[in-house]
């Protein structure tokens, strides 16, 4: 198992510019420690013979094709809409830009 001081725990929080207690520094430690021996254990891993994949199961393109079909007409969909301009919605401005 891999050991980590305190003073490499109170360093890694000082840079992620946490405040932890002495009580924190132990517990940190330990965990820590934990999560570096899982991640060296999957680096030992036999890999060499693995191809590199993007997934680990095969994947298909599941979309459908991009055909243009009839839709509603845009006066009907701007008919249910709370407020319309110009042919399209209009919504609040939250970002306080100019017009």
């Amino acid at each position: 198992m891999s050991t980590l001081s305190r003073k490499d725990v109170a360093h890694l929080a000082r840079l992620a510019r946490l405040a932890v207690t002495d009580e924190e520094l132990d517990l940190f430690a330990g965990q820590l420690a934990a999560v570096l021996d899982a991640v060296a254990q999957v680096g030992r891993a036999g890999v060499e013979d693995v191809p590199p994949t993007t997934h680990a199961v095969p994947m298909t393109n599941v979309f459908r094709a991009d055909v243009v079909r009839p839709s509603l007409a845009p006066e009907v969909v701007l008919a249910g809409a709370p407020a319309a301009e110009d042919g399209r919605f209009r919504v609040p401005r939250i970002l306080g830009e100019e017009a």
